[in-house]
């Protein structure tokens, strides 16, 4: 199937949204010239902003009550990279993707990394993945991979984790991401501290493994599959896990995977002043679904976040360098249309959180001016910077409203002809 959006097609969609883009970006430069704030230093922020899209995003996820499949979903890792470089397309943010392997485990690396690259994408990072059994394998997971009491099946997910790190390599990747569903659901099934000696010594050996350049991603959950215990529950024991491990090791933050109104943005704060901020899987939450669209429950906490990735970028803290990446099961939407929209809310939350009057910030934080310093950062919250954003993606060659240029495109009529749906997954995280 042909790719629909090209730049001409972008451009078409552009041109009666113009002149009020430039009546509306014009008006907001005044009002932020009155604060003391370049308009185009931010709109060149923007532009350089970049997050990665999941793979396995562009499907449509589930619960353990069901999956609803909708019309055009990828059926294999190709099509995949089709739907992420239409996301591209639009934003101009998301030049690069993450792999799960085995979901995406190509055939044939090359032609994968070929097609990529003829998108205007690279393959970044690869996810391993031992909360689930695959056909075929020697040992089952049910009861944990790193951390299991059985050496033999510990070894399988070293193995698979190495693996995976063979197949990035492959593709050109520089990372590789853990996250495990091991732990207990209920008490006295494991040995607490045991069971992360067995977790420390099985990523050693993956670590052990890691080619030159390459970084480790570490990622903690509260709960889920294992609903009393989890071994790698917290921020700290992440951390002290990364610490343990060496200096290519880091912690990585999902949005989604703490309890409820945890202080993420101090967490994030925490991890940069300890020197083991990786990076991030951007998502949102609400009661138990931890894979909500960024921004869609609590826009105020993606924005305190983006204000300490901010702090310490201008601060310049050594060895900060966080990786972003959207994390995000679509269930009743079109999966393009949410990460569209994810990856529109991280850019405003970081242009606004560039918004906050630093030197305002600090004194009343001196004073001990809570009302004040709470009113500092509520000041560049609530500033709309919409045509900030749809500026930097009109120049990029993007598109000014994303959204309606994508549905104006026919694209999921299209590919829902295109690929009829089968009885496998090709995409999702719930099969």
């Amino acid at each position: 199937m042909s790719f629909p959006l090209t730049d001409a097609t972008i451009a078409d969609d552009n041109r009666p949204r113009l002149s009020a883009l430039d009546e509306d970006y014009d008006a907001l430069g005044r009002t932020l010239a009155r604060r003391g704030v370049d308009i185009e230093a931010l709109t060149a922020r923007a532009a350089a902003f970049r997050v990665a899209v999941p793979s396995w995003g562009v499907g449509t996820g589930g619960t353990r009550f069901g999956r609803f499949p909708g019309p055009g979903e990828p059926r294999n890792v190709f099509e995949k990279v089709d739907d992420c470089a239409v996301i591209q397309a639009l934003t101009r943010v998301t030049p690069e993707i993450s792999l799960h392997i085995p979901w995406d485990r190509p055939d044939d690396p090359a032609a994968l990394r070929e097609q990529a690259t003829a998108r205007g994408l690279a393959l970044t990072t690869v996810n391993s993945n031992t909360f689930e059994d695959q056909p075929g394998q020697a040992h089952s997971y049910k009861f944990g991979s790193l951390t299991h009491t059985d050496p033999a099946v510990r070894a399988q997910a070293v193995a698979h984790n190495l693996e995976c790190v063979e197949v990035g390599q492959a593709l050109g990747a520089r990372a590789l991401s853990v996250w495990i569903g091991d732990g207990a659901n209920l008490p006295g099934q494991q040995h607490f501290r045991k069971s992360l000696e067995r977790y420390l010594e099985s990523l050693r050996q993956i670590y052990a493994g890691l080619p030159d350049g390459w970084r480790l991603f570490i990622e903690h959950k509260l709960c889920e599959p294992a609903f009393y215990s989890t071994v790698l529950n917290d921020w700290g024991t992440s951390y002290y896990c990364a610490r343990e491990l060496g200096d290519r090791a880091w912690s990585l933050v999902d949005l989604g995977h703490h309890a409820p109104n945890t202080n993420i943005e101090m967490i994030v704060a925490r991890l940069i002043q300890f020197g083991k901020l990786g990076g991030f899987h951007f998502n949102d939450s609400k009661y138990g679904d931890d894979d909500l669209d960024a921004g869609s429950i609590k826009p105020f906490q993606l924005f305190l976040v983006f204000n300490e990735l901010v702090d310490a970028e201008l601060e310049r803290v050594p060895g900060f360098e966080p990786s972003h990446m959207l994390d995000q099961s679509a269930n009743v939407t079109d999966p393009i249309e949410s990460l569209i929209v994810s990856a529109t809310e991280l850019v405003r939350a970081c242009v606004q959180a560039h918004l906050v009057d630093r030197a305002s910030l600090w004194e009343h934080q001196r004073r001990n001016d809570a009302v004040m310093a709470l009113a500092t950062l509520k000041a560049a919250f609530v500033t709309d910077v919409s045509p900030i954003l749809a500026m930097a993606r009109r120049r990029a060659g993007g598109a000014v409203a994303p959204m309606a240029t994508y549905r104006a495109s026919g694209y999921r009529s299209r590919v829902g002809a295109a690929r009829p749906q089968g009885t496998g997954r090709g995409a999702g995280i719930v099969g």
